[in-house]
């Protein structure tokens, strides 16, 4: 699956120049991930479908926000990704790993995302408020709550399978607010966007 065909059956209208950026961000993940080990997938086909593709999937579902902050974002997924598609959307990327922070700089200033500002720390220590806070394979849905509940009243969790036990551990004064099946091209595996809200 390449990048164009995936965008093209994800349905996606992209701004200019987001489809080159996108490549540029691949190739960076590759050459960086040789040394510092930024992500256990190897092969570039499987990047776009698992990475790129993953993350753009719910590019729709991001309704109104123009401030996101990506929870643990490792290599920058999917907040820079997200960035690049959504130049209108201020995102802040937090991520404890040193190595992986400094990757997400350096894609920052070679892509120029004018949009993106980066965070190499926990999550606990950022503060201020946003539209909505993102996580992606970072944590199980109560502790997704109790590390980031206090930065946004709306969080985004993507999931593999449909979390049902998770759900049901949620702490109290949260619901579940949607549930999206998201089809990712080429990816093969369930994909679901749990979109929670503070009550």
């Amino acid at each position: 699956m390449n990048l164009a065909e995936g965008i093209r059956q994800l349905g996606l209208g992209l701004p200019p120049g987001a489809a080159e950026r996108l490549e540029g961000y691949l190739a960076l993940l590759g050459k960086w991930n040789r040394v510092y080990n930024l992500t256990a997938i190897r092969d570039t086909d499987q990047m776009v479908t698992h990475h790129l593709l993953d993350s753009l999937a719910i590019l729709p579902h991001l309704g109104a926000a123009r401030t996101l902050v990506d929870v643990g974002s490792g290599g920058g997924l999917p907040g820079l990704t997200l960035a690049i598609c959504r130049p209108d959307l201020q995102v802040t990327s937090v991520e404890a790993s040193q190595k992986k922070a400094a990757f997400q700089q350096q894609a920052k200033i070679e892509l120029r995302l004018a949009n993106v500002s980066i965070h190499c720390g926990r999550i606990e220590a950022v503060t201020g408020t946003f539209d909505a806070a993102i996580s992606r394979a970072f944590a199980e849905l109560a502790d997704f709550v109790r590390l980031a509940g206090h930065l946004s009243r709306r969080l985004l969790a993507m999931k593999g399978a449909y979390p049902l036990a998770e759900l049901d551990r949620l702490p109290p004064g949260w619901r579940l607010a949607n549930t999206v099946k998201l089809d990712v091209p080429g990816l093969g595996a369930e994909r679901h966007l749990i979109v929670l809200e503070k009550t």
